[in-house]
This record gives structure tokens, sequence and C-alpha cells, in this order.
């Protein structure tokens, strides 16, 4: 465990923030690893509720994605800058914006599923990424509820277009057309 600690001290920079090359220099040690704004962020793996949501929203959207867009689903890294580097939990991306390892540029849509230990970032700052990034439409999914909330960026700025609960049907126009009932998710 100690060398294990020694390891990883030695792939974090000192004094500078993080890059794209300083996340890529992590160990692959099964934590989620984001930068946003040069700040590392580490995540454990989501729980059961998050996947099954995960994996049922991603089956809904690809049965209605158009061609030349592409839905995926964590972990794949989207590169909002040289120091932002965010794994959403499920994207929307244009196929000329891949890489063979990454997305360049800003996913169509991006969604993240809220857990306790995440629900803050997702909420605040990765949020605000997204919108700085002018990512066309954001939706925060919280299986509690089960709830889902889409906003889409209007005019500069993110605006709420679109909030449903439990069996309360939610249809969106963007990135297409499509209809989500959160209880459905759960």
């Amino acid at each position: 465990m100690a060398t294990e600690a020694v390891e990883r001290e030695s792939f974090l920079p000192h004094g500078r923030p993080f890059t794209r090359a300083d996340l890529e220099a992590m160990p692959d040690d099964g934590n989620r690893y984001e930068i946003i704004d040069g700040v590392l962020l580490v995540s454990a793996a989501p729980r059961p509720v998050h996947q099954r949501v995960s994996m049922r929203l991603s089956n809904a959207l690809f049965g209605l994605c158009p061609t030349g867009l592409e839905v995926f689903a964590a972990p794949l890294d989207v590169q909002l800058a040289e120091d932002t580097i965010v794994e959403p939990d499920l994207l929307i991306a244009r196929s000329e914006e891949l890489t063979e390892t990454h997305v360049v540029g800003t996913p169509v849509l991006t969604v993240e599923i809220l857990s306790p230990s995440t629900k803050h970032l997702d909420l605040a700052y990765k949020r605000a990424r997204y919108e700085a990034a002018g990512v066309p439409s954001y939706w925060v999914v919280d299986p509690e509820g089960p709830s889902i909330i889409a906003w889409e960026f209007i005019d500069g700025a993110y605006v709420e277009v679109g909030r449903a609960t439990g069996d309360t049907a939610l249809t969106l126009d963007r990135p297409f057309p499509v209809t989500i009932v959160p209880g459905s998710l759960v």
C-alpha cells in the first residue's frame, strides 16, 4: 500500500495545475480520474442503481440516435480544455469529435447521474464547466427521485427546458426527439 502511494505521488504535478498529460500518467487503479480547471478529482466506482440508470438511459438514447452522432457511457474522457478533462456518465458526441482515446470539443449532450458522493460536483462544478464550454444539452438524473432535469445552452447560458419525476414523462427535442420516464430508469 505504501508503495502504491509513492508511485501515485510520482505522477502528481507540484506547484502547477493538472493537465491531460498528467491524467494520462496516472496509474490504472480502478478509480475514476477527472480534472476541472487543473484540479484533480477522484471518484470511486458507481453503485448498482447508478449503473442500472446508465444502462437503461443509454439503451433508450442509442435506439433513437441519428446517423453522425454516437452514444457513449463512462468511462470516456471529454477534453473541454487542456486543464479540464471530464467523464460524463453518458454523452452523445459527433463522430468527427472522436479521437482514438477521447472526445475533443463539446458533446451535443452530457448526462450526469447523481450519487451521494458526486451530487455537488455534478450540479455545481461540472454543470458550470459544461456551460462555459457551450455543451448544447445537459441532463441530470437523480435515481433517488427518481427525477431528471434538462438544460439547454441558449444565448450563452443554461436554461431549464424540462423536469420530470417518477412516472411523469419528459419529452425533449434536443439533441433529438426523445421521451424519458424517470421511474423506468431505476
